[in-house]
């Protein structure tokens, strides 16, 4: 029960990350929760969101980017992602009545104050997580804003069991996509790919030559290429493209992942006679662009999963305290689908 007396536990950046994930660079403390103004609310989370950009803005020199949805971190801040909670206690002007269930932009924390503007309604008293925190309608909206997968398109998803991509191949099936290929780091995620997304084919970083594996996978080319990678695989995708192919560029592990430090500089090696002769578009999107798109992703989430066409992956963890923990295995690629922290 919430009273003016409940301490909050929130999730604080130590240090700044220097290469990969380590635990002693964050800590769990408690702090007390601050009465809210009268347009604030206190909400008590739910779920949050684990996200591999974490740790990115955890380094020291991290900047604001486009499409990753909470700003650079220093020692001493509160880790920030998206989350779903209630509403337990509401300022004097609020609109948001207590029981509310609200998402919001302030995860990593039991309780977070946040102002009514930033939170939107959530309708469901037991809504799927997966469905408002995962990455679905981001690759929702680049497959029906960014580019429009057309029927009998053939589709290559680069890093297809993450986050966005165990959504994108199974959208674009949906869409009128007759081959969908996919890319992952491993033998065992690939198989599961294929058992339970429905990709026809997924080529594996360490399968040998990226492009010799792409020309088997999809011998009559590429239609659409929907690229969260960069490096060697969007060069290989270009190459195996057809004629009028249209890409979109969500992401570059490459970087955000590069053992020694993450980085937002990914750069590629590209044949731009390719992208002249073949007549291509090749274009970079975020979601937060199309908005409008969130809402049309619910309702056709609805119809989708009631006619068992779609499903959400997910890997939830228990508590506040494996927080960290779920932070390390998503940075290490060892989760598939969206990663979720359930309080």
């Amino acid at each position: 029960m919430f009273t003016s007396s409940t301490n909050n536990r929130e999730v604080k950046l130590i240090r700044h990350v220097q290469g990969e994930i380590h635990p002693d660079d964050f800590t769990i403390i408690e702090t007390p929760i601050p009465a809210p103004k009268p347009h604030e609310v206190i909400i008590r989370n739910r779920w949050f969101r684990v996200s591999i950009s974490t740790r990115l803005m955890a380094q020291e020199d991290a900047k604001a980017a486009e499409g990753i949805p909470f700003p650079p971190l220093n020692p001493g801040d509160t880790l920030a992602d998206g989350a779903i909670g209630e509403v337990v206690q509401a300022g004097a002007a609020s609109c948001l009545p207590v029981g509310s269930l609200v998402m919001h932009p302030f995860g990593w924390r039991k309780y977070a104050v946040v102002h009514e503007q930033d939170c939107k309604l959530i309708n469901y008293r037991e809504p799927d997580p997966a469905a408002y925190l995962g990455h679905g309608w981001t690759a929702y909206a680049a497959l029906t804003r960014g580019v429009q997968v057309k029927k009998g398109d053939t589709v290559f998803v680069s890093s297809g069991a993450g986050a966005i991509g165990s959504m994108a191949g199974q959208i674009a099936r949906i869409l009128g996509a007759t081959r969908v290929v996919g890319s992952t780091s491993s033998f065992n995620k690939a198989r599961w790919m294929q058992e339970e997304l429905g990709y026809d084919a997924v080529i594996t970083r360490d399968g040998g030559p990226i492009i010799e594996q792409l020309s088997k996978a999809a011998p009559e080319g590429l239609d659409v290429i929907v690229d969260m990678v960069g490096g060697e695989q969007l060069s290989a995708a270009i190459q195996q493209a057809n004629n009028g192919a249209r890409g979109v560029l969500l992401g570059a592990l490459t970087a955000e992942l590069n053992a020694e430090k993450a980085s937002l500089q990914a750069p590629v090696t590209l044949d731009s006679f390719q992208l002249i002769f073949k007549d291509m578009t090749l274009r970079g999107f975020s979601a937060d662009h199309s908005p409008d798109a969130f809402e049309f992703w619910l309702q056709d989430l609805k119809t989708w999963k009631r006619e068992g066409r779609i499903h959400l992956p997910s890997v939830t963890f228990k508590g506040i305290e494996n927080s960290i923990f779920a932070l390390q295995e998503a940075c290490a690629g060892r989760l598939k689908g969206v990663v979720l922290v359930e309080l």
